[in-house]
């Protein structure tokens, strides 16, 4: 320990301030509120404000900290359940995406997002916005100036590569002189209102590695630890080298949404990706549509979710079995008792944050197992799951199948109570779409 302390110390004094944090950022699954699901492309200040409140209120305390914009902030005139083709963004005069003033209205004179994310820092939390690959087809029709560089925007706009879903942005061609200065500006404002967050989409899919690459470089140059989130998914796991030295999250499914066959999917979508999570990289199986969402989303109308609470349920042990971000969707002031208690059940969200190398033990018929590291040689988490519809069925886990001893004390997660001291293994009834999370320690430790 006390050379690790000194190694920690002497790496700290080698490198700016904030970059000594470096190897802290995303060390677990970053977890935060995301606008998307409840607003889609029309959240405003206030919202936002709201949703931070709540946060700071009732969910700092066990773990969650990122406040997310997502996108279509610079457009004045978003309109829900979708983009408009051709938006008018507003942008400042090197060609850079500045905040739409009558959604965000702290943001007149220039100040841009700093006195949001000075509002949400006060209260403890981390701000996060969305951004498109890219620069906007805007600046490059008029030619705009690169902050910081000789270059404009034209001579580095990549007109080919552009959004299937999205008209705002060209691609950035990296190949080209001065092109990696365009990343480095946004950045660099960025940094300068204070983001912590970015969501990086149509990026990851396919994975777009050189202005990934150029991002990652940007972000070191702020000398600012900035979490860096790739959309949409599915990414490759050919491209997972690749993906954890260069970004924090990348999506490893498309859009989820609340609906059990994206959630059956996403079994085995998590599955190819199992263990693959380390501090500081983690796949992503996108946000959790829980509570009140579709107010003005994409998909949908104004709910709350569709999914049961058995479902929920499965949903959260899953994410947290699987250590994948959580990035809630819905408009937390309108959360009832049992969302707030999926999201604050600390022992629970410990699995996530504090586990490892979750991934499938068993599957068969209806029966899904899946195990994770706990802190200790002693201790494994456990996730069984139903996911057929016929009625309820019966798991059996044997201790020795998770390398333990052959009396174990069993821990139900969700329901904070222990079992009892437990020969053998144990048979769980489970049912259909339920599942059961549990902490298993070997007897007597």
């Amino acid at each position: 320990m006390r050379s690790s302390t000194v190694r920690l110390a002497l790496l700290a004094a080698s490198m700016p301030s904030a970059w000594a944090l470096a190897d802290a950022i995303a060390a677990t699954p970053p977890m935060g509120w995301n606008s998307w699901d409840c607003y889609g492309t029309t959240v405003t200040e206030a919202e936002v404000k709201a949703n931070a409140d709540y946060m700071a209120q009732h969910l700092k305390q066990h773990g969650w900290q990122y406040v997310v914009i997502d996108i279509q902030w610079s457009e004045p005139n978003a309109q829900a359940h979708g983009y408009r083709p051709g938006a008018q963004l507003a942008m400042d005069e090197y060609g850079r995406l500045i905040p739409a003033v009558n959604r965000f209205p702290s943001a007149a004179d220039g100040r841009g997002f700093r006195p949001l994310a000075d509002y949400i820092h006060g209260l403890g939390l981390r701000f996060g916005i969305h951004i498109m690959r890219g620069i906007p087809r805007l600046a490059a029709k008029a030619n705009l100036p690169v902050f910081g560089s000789a270059v404009r925007a034209a001579d580095i706009a990549d007109t080919a590569s552009v959004c299937p879903w999205n008209s705002d942005m060209y691609g950035v061609d990296l190949s080209r002189p001065g092109a990696q200065d365009y990343y480095d500006s946004i950045l660099k404002l960025y940094a300068d209102w204070g983001v912590d967050y970015i969501k990086a989409d149509d990026i990851a899919r396919p994975a777009h590695r050189e202005e990934i690459a150029a991002l990652h470089r940007a972000i070191r140059k702020t000398g600012r630890p900035i979490v860096l989130s790739l959309s949409p998914g599915p990414a490759m796991i050919k491209d997972v080298a690749f993906l954890q030295d260069n970004a924090n999250m990348w999506r490893i499914s498309d859009d989820f949404w609340d609906d059990w066959k994206a959630l059956r999917l996403n079994f085995i979508l998590m599955s190819i990706w199992s263990g693959v999570g380390r501090p500081g990289a983690w796949p992503d199986a996108d946000m959790l549509p829980l509570g009140r969402i579709g107010i003005r989303a994409e998909r949908g109308e104004n709910r709350m979710t569709r999914f049961t609470r058995d479902e929920q349920r499965t949903l959260m042990s899953l994410w947290s079995i699987a250590q994948a971000p959580l990035m809630f969707g819905g408009d937390l002031p309108h959360n009832d008792d049992f969302t707030l208690s999926l999201i604050s059940n600390d022992e629970v969200l410990a699995v996530d944050r504090h586990g490892a190398h979750g991934g499938t033990l068993a599957e068969g018929g209806d029966s899904v197992v899946w195990t994770a590291d706990g802190a200790g040689a002693d201790e494994k988490y456990v996730a069984v799951f139903n996911v057929g519809e016929a009625g309820p069925i019966d798991i059996r886990v044997e201790w020795a199948a998770l390398k333990l001893p052959g009396k174990c004390v069993l821990r139900d997660l969700w329901d904070r109570k222990d079992a009892g001291t437990l020969p053998g293994g144990y048979t769980f009834r489970v049912r259909p779409h339920g599942s059961g999370l549990y902490k298993i320690t070997a007897a007597g430790q």
